[in-house]
């Protein structure tokens, strides 16, 4: 029997997540009631450890860590059993730690480094059954083209990681109708970790996206002009 609402949290990277992301999820959980969570990663940013420039104005690494495990602590009691699969920013403890050459055992697990719950587990990717009787793959970003990573895979798929897209496309061959789902992301784009993409033309799309009976479904978090959600899900 597989998943009828599978929740798809796009990158919230917290503690840079838009102010509103906290309240769109419970509104989400309350009409959808998902009876499977999944985050597709970046669940934090740690912009203070990056291996690029960090922003002098913006917190130490040790007052970013506390800050988001503060703001973690409330979406542990909002989903306390959820999936994530791992990401260039969730995982960037650990990239630091084969950077300076130290042996994974000295360091902590994500859920100890989180003060997560056991019941949150993290994994490279997953695999899940819907309850239409297919599957579908969800990763953090190995394609640009989510079109193409379905077609190799001849199964459904859900990116995160590409904050720029929005999007389901469909295609098809004889034996089945498959889909490809990239959801977005939940980031304060007004936030200094994200002055880097200012001199882009596109925006990053805030919201995140859901699978009921085998189906994707994209839920945009509609802002009003001062760039925070409008209150109701569209």
């Amino acid at each position: 029997m597989g998943f009828k609402s599978i929740l798809c949290i796009s990158d919230l990277h917290i503690p840079y997540e838009h102010p509103d992301s906290i309240q769109f999820l419970k509104a989400i959980k309350s009409k959808y009631k998902p009876d499977k969570v999944i985050s597709v990663g970046d669940e934090v940013d740690g912009h203070a450890i990056s291996f690029h420039n960090s922003d002098p104005d913006l917190f130490s690494p040790g007052h970013e860590l506390e800050l988001a495990i503060k703001k973690l602590k409330t979406l542990y009691k909002l989903f306390p059993y959820l999936n994530i699969v791992d990401s260039n920013h969730g995982s960037l403890v650990y990239r630091k730690q084969k950077h300076a050459g130290l042996p994974r055992s000295v360091f902590k697990d994500y859920n100890d480094v989180l003060e997560a719950p056991k019941t949150w587990k993290w994994s490279y990717d997953l695999t899940l059954p819907m309850s239409d009787g297919n599957k579908v793959y969800i990763c953090h970003g190995k394609s640009a083209q989510s079109i193409k990573l379905s077609q190799s895979l001849g199964m459904a798929t859900v990116n995160g990681h590409y904050h720029e897209q929005f999007t389901v496309q469909y295609w098809a061959n004889p034996i089945c109708l498959y889909w490809s789902m990239v959801v977005g992301c939940l980031v304060d784009d007004k936030s200094l970790a994200f002055e880097y993409n200012n001199t882009n033309l596109k925006r990053p799309i805030i919201g995140c996206g859901i699978i009921l009976d085998g189906q994707p479904k994209l839920l945009p978090m509609v802002l009003n002009k001062n760039g925070r959600w409008i209150g109701e899900l569209k």
